[in-house]
C-alpha cells in the first residue's frame, strides 16, 4: 500500500501557521476526497483541512492545540497503489525523504534547530502544558524553565499562550517575573518602585499595564474566547497604532428608501436576491474612494502604499458575537447587482463560519454597519494597516427642513449618520471630513428611476 502526505496547505499571503483545534477523523478512519480531516484556527479565521485523496488515516503527527506551519505535514494517509518516492513517506520513528535543493530559509532552519539542541529544554510537567510556539519563543528569548513555570497562563487550563509569552517578554526588562514562592511578599514593591523612579521608560511601561481586578464572591469568571482575544489584541494594537479621529455628517436616504421599497420585490424574484442598504452604502463608499485615492492607502513605518485596488471590508456579526471582516475584492468594478450578490454570500458564509482565509485578507477600507444594533453613531476603531473606516448608523424617520422654490417646510425624512474614523498621521481633517461628505453626497443624489 502507498501513503499520502496530507500537508497543510497555504491560507494566503501572510498565514504562516495555524493552531490545531479539533481532528474529525481517528486513526484507522476511512476518509474520502474533499471530506474534511481536522480543524484549524488562524488569527484570521477558523477553517477546515480536506484531505486529497481517498483512504484509510495511517498517523496523525501532531495533536490538538500543536501550532502547525504551512506546507508541513499533519497526517499519513493509506492509499492504493504502489508508494512512490514523490508521493509517499516511510512513517517511521526517522522519517525519510527524498533531497531537495537547501534555500536560504532551510539552511537557517537547520542552524536554529542545531542551536537549540545544545540549549536547555523546556519541558511539560504534569501540572503545565507547553505547546511547541510556546517552547520554541521561551528558547529564543532564553526563558528559563522557572520563569516559564511562573508565568500566569490565559489560555485553557491555564495554558501560557503566544500573546502570554509576548506580553512577558515586553514587559521582562522592567518589572522582573516573580517566583510563585516570592509572590505575596511586601519586600516586592520597594524595590521595584526605586527601579522605575529611576527609569523613566521603565515607570512608563509600568503604569500602561492594566490595573488588578477584584474578584468577589457571587462573580462569574468568563475566559476569552481564542477569538475574542486575538480581537482584544489588534484593537488595542490600533489605537496604540493609529492616531484615532472622526468626522461624522448627517445624510438624508429618503430617496435610497423610496427606491428600494419599489424595487425590492421585483429584485428577490429575477436575481434570488434580497436587495438590502449594504450594497447601496458599499457602493458609494467605492466611489468615493476613487474620488479620494489618498484614503486608500497603508502605512508602513515612515512610508504610505497607495494601493491600486478597491477591495472592501464588511464587518459581519458572528453568532458568538465577535466580528469578522470579510472582504469585496475590486468593489469598485462591481454593478449594485454583483455588489448584493456579494455582500449576502459573504455574510452567509461568515454567519456559518465557512469563509476561507483569502476572503478575509486584503482589505484596503472598511465599513461597518452599527445601526444593525440600533446604534444612530458610532467612533469604530481602524482596521490595521489601513487608515480609515466608516460606520453606518441606523436609518430613522426624523422631522427636516425641506427647501423648495415656494419656501421651507417642515416634513418627514429618512436619515442617517455617517461616523468616519481615519488615521489623522497621514490624514488630515480635510481629507477625511470631505471622504465622508462625499460617500454622502452619493446617497443623496440618488436616482429615483434608476433600473436594476
Amino acid at each position: 500500500m502507498a501513503t499520502f502526505e496530507l500537508k497543510l496547505p497555504k491560507m494566503g499571503e501572510s498565514v504562516a501557521e495555524a493552531t490545531l483545534t479539533n481532528w474529525l477523523k481517528d486513526v484507522g478512519d476511512t476518509i474520502e476526497a474533499d471530506e474534511a480531516v481536522l480543524e484549524i484556527a488562524t488569527d484570521k479565521v477558523d477553517s477546515e483541512v480536506p484531505s486529497e485523496v481517498d483512504g484509510v488515516l495511517k498517523e496523525k503527527l501532531f495533536d490538538v492545540d500543536d501550532v502547525v506551519q504551512v506546507g508541513q505535514t499533519i497526517a499519513i494517509i493509506e492509499i492504493e497503489g504502489e508508494a512512490t518516492t514523490t508521493e509517499t513517506t516511510k512513517a517511521s520513528d526517522t522519517e525519510m525523504t527524498a533531497p531537495e535543493p537547501k534555500t536560504v530559509a532551510a539552511v537557517e532552519e537547520t542552524i536554529t534547530a542545531a542551536k537549540e539542541t545544545t540549549q536547555v529544554s523546556i519541558e511539560s510537567t504534569s501540572d503545565r502544558f507547553y505547546s511547541p510556539l510556546v517552547k520554541n519563543m521561551a528558547k529564543e528569548e532564553g526563558v528559563s524553565q522557572a520563569e516559564l513555570d511562573a508565568i500566569q497562563g490565559t489560555g485553557k487550563d491555564g495554558r501560557v499562550t503566544k500573546n502570554d509569552m509576548i506580553s512577558y517578554l515586553e514587559n521582562r526588562t522592567s518589572a522582573p517575573l516573580r517566583t510563585p514562592e516570592a509572590k505575596g511578599s511586601q519586600q516586592d514593591s520597594t524595590p521595584k518602585t526605586a527601579v522605575e523612579a529611576k527609569n523613566p521608560a521603565t515607570a512608563k511601561a509600568a503604569a500602561s499595564k492594566a490595573a488588578p481586578v477584584s474578584v468577589n464572591s457571587g462573580d462569574e469568571i468568563i475566559e476569552m474566547t481564542r477569538m475574542g482575544k486575538l480581537i482584544s489584541h489588534h484593537m488595542v494594537a490600533s489605537v496604540q497604532t493609529s492616531a484615532h479621529v472622526q468626522s461624522f455628517v448627517e445624510c438624508d436616504v429618503t430617496n435610497i428608501w423610496n427606491w428600494r421599497k419599489k424595487v425590492k420585490d421585483s429584485f428577490a424574484k429575477r436575481e434570488g436576491e434580497n436587495l438590502t442598504f449594504t450594497p447601496i452604502f458599499m457602493e458609494a463608499v467605492a466611489k468615493a474612494l476613487k474620488e479620494y485615492p489618498m484614503m486608500n492607502i497603508a502605512v508602513d513605518g515612515d512610508t504610505i502604499i497607495k494601493r491600486k485596488n478597491i477591495n472592501l471590508g464588511m464587518a459581519a456579526a458572528l453568532p458568538d458575537g465577535n466580528l469578522i471582516v470579510p472582504v469585496i475584492k475590486n468593489a469598485d468594478q462591481l454593478n449594485l447587482v454583483g455588489m448584493s450578490k456579494a455582500v449576502n454570500d459573504l455574510a452567509n458564509r461568515a454567519r456559518n463560519n465557512a469563509l476561507k482565509p483569502d476572503e478575509i485578507q486584503g482589505g484596503t477600507y472598511t465599513v461597518t454597519n452599527v445601526g444593525t444594533f440600533g446604534s444612530i453613531m458610532g467612533t469604530p476603531i481602524i482596521n490595521q494597516p489601513q487608515v480609515g473606516i466608516l460606520a453606518l448608523g441606523a436609518i430613522r424617520k426624523v422631522p427636516a427642513v425641506i427647501e423648495t422654490p415656494d419656501g421651507d417646510f417642515i416634513g418627514v425624512r429618512y436619515k442617517m449618520f455617517l461616523s468616519h474614523s481615519y488615521d489623522h498621521r497621514v490624514v488630515n481633517g480635510a481629507l477625511g471630513g470631505q471622504f465622508v461628505k462625499a460617500v454622502a453626497d452619493y446617497l443623496e443624489a440618488w436616482d429615483v428611476n434608476r433600473e436594476v
